[in-house]
């Protein structure tokens, strides 16, 4: 398996210890990890604080040319939100673990030339799987329904 999706399941992972939602983010450029992070609003009570947001967070200021040779791994597709932000600093390419238990704007992000790789990792589809099963209020909440 690829070691960014793989980091990207350990965020996931570690949210769901946390008593969150099971989605991590890793942000790539040059073949380096530069930001990490998984869905934070249950523990930080966040509007905002999605895999993809808070892992954008945790790389901190980066310039408009480390963006643009950048790769976010996400374990789910983005929603509209985060998918906003990869537009908005012109990230290239996202890496998706799985898009069977939700799916954002795909078609948009690939309309504005942003690469989707969507990898079907049974591992990210468990995780939600599971989640969805035993959570699905805060699911919902988190998905804006």
């Amino acid at each position: 398996m690829d070691e960014f999706l793989e980091a990207a399941i350990e965020e996931a992972r570690k949210g769901l210890a946390e008593g969150g939602i099971p989605i991590g983010s890793v942000l790539v450029v040059d073949g380096r990890i530069v930001g990490r992070g998984h869905n934070r609003r249950v523990q930080k009570e966040s509007a905002v604080l999605h895999a993809e947001m808070d892992c954008l967070e945790n790389a901190g200021r980066l310039t408009a040319n480390e963006y643009r040779r950048a790769t976010l791994y996400s374990t789910l597709s983005p929603c509209d939100m985060c998918s906003g932000a990869v537009l908005l600093y012109g990230i290239p390419k996202v890496m998706v673990g799985e898009n069977r238990t939700f799916q954002g704007p795909e078609e948009y992000l690939r309309s504005r030339g942003v690469e989707l790789v969507i990898v079907d990792n049974a591992d990210c589809r468990l995780l939600m799987k599971n989640f969805i099963s035993a959570s699905p209020a805060l699911w919902n909440e988190d998905i804006g329904q």
